[in-house]
């Protein structure tokens, strides 16, 4: 397992510096921070808890039922990510199987293909609408499959403003958020290609040379 520690680890260069008055190389790679974000799979794969041979049988990949996307009664879709008992129970408590002795067997994995069986049918008793008004605010670990412009609407983004209509369109407003220094949507977006003649003549190309190189089509 990767080192643990209450310090966050950008923060420890910093403190070096300070104690050491000597600054040092940082060698930062997306490919090795993606790396690190699989920390905890390589761990259930060396301690037998995870088979990368095979799909949806494993804990964290849809292979357990309370982990997992159930179809709704109109069609929709809602999630599940009760992995600790706590949640779980709750899990059971909410879908009436709390007395259910096979559901009692959260972790074994013999019993997750039939016990997701159950629950799909369970979750196609009720609407998406109505499953969310018995489970959202609660311990389930639940949250509604919502579409890109449903996630808009949501209550809980429109009460943070997480999107905001600019240029006649609904974007993502910018994050993180700062309280001095706001970050500020700087136009809509622009199809490929939209400032192509901008960019050649900054460039220093001539108005004539650019016509020549569209006539062309060696731009678009």
């Amino acid at each position: 397992m990767a080192e643990c520690s209450s310090r966050p680890a950008w923060s420890r260069p910093l403190l070096e510096r300070t104690k050491s008055g000597q600054g040092q190389v940082v060698d930062a790679a997306m490919v090795d921070g993606t790396a690190t974000l699989m920390t905890m799979f390589w761990a259930f794969s060396q301690t037998g808890m995870y088979d990368e041979t095979q799909r949806s049988v494993n804990l964290l990949d849809t292979g357990a039922h309370f982990y997992d996307t159930y179809e709704c009664a109109d069609g929709e879709y809602i999630s599940l990510g009760s992995i600790e008992p706590q949640f779980y129970a709750e899990l059971l408590r909410l879908t009436g199987l709390t007395d259910d002795a096979d559901f009692q067997r959260q972790m074994d994995k013999s019993m997750w293909e039939p016990l997701k069986e159950r629950l799909t049918e369970v979750f196609k008793s009720k609407t998406q609408a109505e499953w969310c008004e018995l489970m959202e605010h609660t311990d389930v670990c639940f949250a509604p499959v919502l579409r890109m412009s449903d996630a808009a609407k949501h209550p809980h983004n429109v009460e943070r403003a997480t999107f905001v209509e600019q240029f006649g369109m609904t974007q993502p407003a910018p994050a993180p958020r700062f309280s001095r220094t706001p970050g500020e949507i700087q136009g809509p977006p622009k199809v490929p290609g939209a400032d192509t003649r901008e960019v050649l003549a900054g460039l220093g190309l001539s108005s004539e040379r650019i016509d020549e190189l569209f006539a062309s089509n060696a731009v678009k």
